[in-house]
């Protein structure tokens, strides 16, 4: 199933020859072109998280949860999809698995500047370096194991933000 990517098509090729389902896949597992930028795709599509985040933040705990649990779910299923569509595997345009793991970090988290800078860091980190059992999961096939290393990074630096946090707060 994995071709290098230089015999891939591209993500706007596959788009253009697309029906609408998957034209919404393509479109919601790039986190709508997010993912498309040449240069860290998953930081900008972690950043492109920043205005949901701050608007769930002022809806309350209830939208919070529904927000994680559907953006999740899509994400498995978009992330599936394009994978296929795209015929390789994490694809790095996708990076609706960021948005994911971007919300567990920000889950219950204060809403402060200082909590979205310190999970941002901490996310990008957790995601990049993959610490056990983040690594493991990724051999999860399709849009599972796409997204499941994510919300593991995102629950790691929720937790490195909390104790930061708390660290700061007795000091």
């Amino acid at each position: 199933m994995s071709k290098s990517q230089s015999d891939n098509f591209s993500v706007r090729d596959v788009f253009r020859k697309s029906g609408f389902s998957e034209k919404t896949a393509l479109a919601l597992s790039t986190w709508f072109g997010t993912g498309l930028l040449p240069v860290a795709p998953g930081t900008f599509g972690t950043l492109a998280t920043v205005p949901l985040i701050l608007g769930l933040n002022a809806l309350g705990i209830w939208y919070n949860v529904l927000a994680l649990v559907t953006v999740a779910g899509v994400a498995i299923w978009a992330s599936d999809w394009s994978q296929d569509l795209l015929d390789t595997n994490d694809p790095p345009e996708i990076v609706i698995d960021e948005v994911a793991g971007f919300l567990v970090t920000m889950f219950l988290l204060p809403h402060t500047w200082l909590a979205l800078a310190l999970g941002f860091m901490l996310f990008r980190f957790f995601d990049i370096i993959k610490p056990y059992p983040v690594k493991k999961v990724e051999r999860f096939k399709g849009g599972f194991g796409i997204v499941l290393d994510d919300l593991l990074a995102g629950f790691y630096a929720n937790l490195g933000v909390r104790i930061i946090l708390f660290i700061l707060d007795r000091t």
